[in-house]
């Protein structure tokens, strides 16, 4: 082994001993069994309530909604996000979940996964989720927003986005300009729809519209059975645009403007839960945690460079979003 990977390695272990023995010394609530755990995710107190009182645990959303993997490269894990309402649901000590959203949307299928999560807690185990909205819980968002027991927001949140979009480029004539030539062996007629190297034809057009009107009518679904709307209301509103949050509110899109502290003492009051615990999930830095990563650094990071070349390929090929795009 090099002196280089011999150095990485003391570095690892030293810093994690270092960070053990500060969040110890900083955090009387701090569990100090979690350091040596093999649990995802461990509590951090932010809010100490009564003796007593109930729990309430807040998940934060922040960027777009896409499952990218496990990556230094993305700034929102999927599959943790998916797990820590799981947590919270499942956790007979944590009393409601509330959900801070900051995000323009993303994918489609992502977006109905957290949807389902969140009405899985509300019914599955009866536990409130309600909606803390950012700068932009926009589109898919608002999409994740819709079955919660109460929807607040800053006056000026961009929310709403109500709607489905999918693009493509074509630079047929840019490599027609240049001399490339593309030849393309298909085994039906519209296996290569959304090309970028030809014009989109009238009737893929109409194939690409019938499956974004059928995944809008999804949407539209959803707001209608989580804001108890009229569909003809939902469609009249969601045409695309964005709405502000006073703007939102007028529409019943939202119920509340607040802050996340506001949302916070909202929940405590409608539920009688006294002056609560408030939680928050983080990745746990333990034993377990040291060492993959350290594994990781010998094995030249493979995973994070797979995450990496995952969202390049995702990028290179059209897809629906519920997404709010300027």
């Amino acid at each position: 082994m090099s002196s280089k990977r011999w150095a990485a390695l003391i570095i690892a272990i030293a810093l994690f001993f270092i960070s053990t023995f500060y969040q110890l010394a900083t955090n009387k609530t701090a569990n100090q069994d979690s350091f040596f755990s093999t649990e995802d995710f461990v509590e951090k107190v932010t809010k100490t309530g009564n003796l007593g009182a109930g729990k309430i645990a807040v998940i934060h959303l922040d960027g777009v909604i896409m499952d990218t993997g496990s990556s230094f490269f993305s700034a929102y894990n999927h599959k943790d996000f998916l797990k820590k309402i799981e947590k919270a649901a499942i956790d007979p000590g944590i009393d409601g979940l509330i959900i801070n959203v900051n995000s323009p949307g993303g994918g489609v299928v992502e977006s109905a996964e957290i949807h389902e999560k969140i009405v899985e807690a509300q019914e599955a185990y009866d536990k409130p989720v309600y909606i803390s909205m950012g700068n932009t819980a926009a589109s898919g968002g608002y999409y994740i927003a819709a079955p919660a027991d109460k929807i607040f927001a800053n006056r000026a949140t961009l929310t709403g986005s109500i709607g489905v979009i999918m693009e493509s480029i074509n630079y047929a004539e840019l490599a027609e300009n240049v001399g490339i030539d593309f030849n393309t062996i298909k085994s039906g007629e519209f296996k290569d729809i959304l090309s970028s190297s030809r014009p989109m034809t009238d009737e893929e057009r109409e194939i690409l519209q019938t499956m974004i009107d059928d995944l809008y009518a999804d949407f539209v679904d959803v707001i209608v059975a989580g804001r108890g709307m009229s569909e003809e209301e939902v469609r009249r509103i969601g045409d695309g645009r964005v709405y502000t949050g006073k703007q939102a509110q007028e529409l019943g899109l939202i119920d509340e403007i607040g802050t996340l502290d506001d949302v916070i003492t909202a929940m405590e009051e409608d539920f009688e839960f006294g002056n609560t615990t408030v939680v928050e999930y983080e990745v746990g830095f333990n034993l377990q945690s040291v060492f993959g990563l350290t594994a990781q650094y010998f094995s030249g990071s493979k995973e994070e460079w797979g995450g990496l070349l995952q969202e390049i390929r995702n990028a290179g090929g059209p897809r629906a979003m519920y997404l709010y795009s300027h």
